[in-house]
């Protein structure tokens, strides 16, 4: 039997205009914005409506409007949301996820990455840091670059996008001598990504502090459909997990390459990827080869969608 499998997309995802029709179309939407805006004392909608890009880009603003997005989209389809087996996000998309899920409302889950991002950005201040996108070498090789290049500075694994693309993050000196060992090594390719820190590395440990003191001032349920988690690429079900798995999060990498694996053991063959860009589509494509993928960002594609599967 077909199953189905909503995706949230993370950091990198963002445009500026992103979601301009979503909250033009909606009062539900806009009193998100203005909650957003209200906790981040910035108005976000200005921000991810008309930029600048370099502005929306930082951390502290891209993660809250990555997800204002997705959670708009939710807002807008409401009850047309099509029945659906699993849920993931990359990263802060996973707050999505449960969101969705109904692990957090709407507004928790908001109010949560607007803190994580804030938590993240601090500790890129404290800890100089970056990351680099290697692809066309083996999980085991990225590994073994790793280690060979953390005698320059902490390096590790940050990202298993897929089998042949992985971030890896830490020290700038560490990620900037990892680049040169992955070229040795036979990488298709070895670039460093604009960000603004070293996430998912033991740079992010500042941040664990904080966010898991917040957290546990937040109501967490349990989800209604499975939440495939980041760090684990299984589902939980406990709230008490989900909490620590979150807090581990900042400092442990995105297991999205074995959570595809996960899905395609389910027999998942529809993908649904809900708010800006086509990142996670792009990456399921390849490792899970659904019958089915669906991008919802605009209000266009949900009516598309709606229609479709009436």
């Amino acid at each position: 039997m077909s199953k189905r499998a909503l995706f949230f997309p993370g950091q990198a995802s963002q445009y500026v205009g992103m979601g301009r029709d979503l909250f033009d179309g909606s009062e539900e939407v806009r009193r998100l914005y203005d909650l957003a805006s209200s906790e981040m004392k910035t108005d976000i909608a200005r921000l991810s409506f008309e930029g600048p890009a370099d502005e929306l880009k930082r951390t502290r603003i891209t993660q809250p409007a990555i997800l204002l997005h997705s959670l708009a989209v939710l807002t807008v389809m409401k009850d047309e949301l099509p029945p659906f087996d699993y849920a993931a996000g990359h990263s802060l998309g996973e707050y999505g996820a449960l969101a969705v899920c109904g692990v957090l409302s709407f507004d928790d889950a908001l109010k949560a990455v607007i803190r994580r991002a804030a938590l993240m950005e601090e500790a890129c201040r404290q800890q100089e840091g970056t990351m680099a996108a290697l692809m066309g070498l083996s999980l085991s090789q990225v590994e073994e670059v790793c280690r060979i290049a953390s005698a320059e500075g902490v390096v590790v694994p940050a990202n298993f996008n897929s089998e042949i693309q992985v971030v890896i993050s830490g020290a700038k000196s560490g990620v900037e001598k990892a680049l040169v060992v992955a070229r040795e090594k036979g990488a298709k390719r070895a670039m460093l990504l604009e960000v603004g820190g070293a996430f998912h590395s033991p740079l992010m440990e500042p941040a664990r502090v904080g966010l898991e003191k917040y957290l546990q001032q937040l109501v967490f349920n349990k989800p209604r459909k499975p939440v495939v988690a980041n760090v684990t690429a299984r589902p939980v079900y406990e709230a008490s997990e989900i909490k620590q798995l979150l807090v581990k999060q900042l400092t442990a990498p995105v297991k999205w390459a074995q959570t595809m694996s996960y899905l395609k053991e389910e027999k998942v063959t529809e993908i649904v990827e809900i708010g800006p860009g086509k990142v996670l589509t792009g990456l399921a494509k390849r490792a899970l080869e659904p019958e089915v993928m669906v991008n919802l960002d605009k209000m266009e594609d949900i009516a598309g969608y709606v229609t479709a599967v009436k």
